[in-house]
């Protein structure tokens, strides 16, 4: 059975914890229940957070790109957080740029990126 990763909405803001290893399937099933979340919710931004992510590899970082895109495509803005260092680290030594995907140490910071929390928008 194909593990799936929850979409959870925070506002207008939906939420991606990467818990599980990403497999092939895992990330198709993963990229169509979000496109599909952020129409049907108008989600205006999506956070990704990868703090369990350990180890990456192109694949992720592909997927990481891709989602970014499918987001924007989409009309909202993707914020990636709790990356690791060495999972910072070995997507710049494997030339992956992650283009259009915004960076935050941790949710809270995310979430303020979007424009939620104590440093959002008024």
């Amino acid at each position: 059975m194909t593990d799936r990763v929850p979409v959870l909405r925070i506002g207008d803001v939906l939420l991606v914890s990467i818990q599980v290893d990403l497999e092939d399937d895992t990330v198709m099933n993963l990229q169509e229940d979000l496109a599909e979340q952020i129409v049907a919710r108008s989600a205006r931004g999506v956070v990704i957070d990868i703090t369990a992510v350990e180890i990456v590899d192109s694949f992720v970082g592909r997927m990481l790109a891709t989602i970014a895109a499918i987001s924007r495509m989409l009309d909202a803005e993707t914020v990636v957080v709790g990356m690791r260092p060495a999972v910072a680290i070995t997507l710049v030594e494997l030339g992956l740029s992650l283009g259009g995907v915004r960076t935050a140490l941790d949710l809270e910071k995310g979430l303020a990126m979007l424009g939620r929390g104590d440093a959002g928008r008024t």
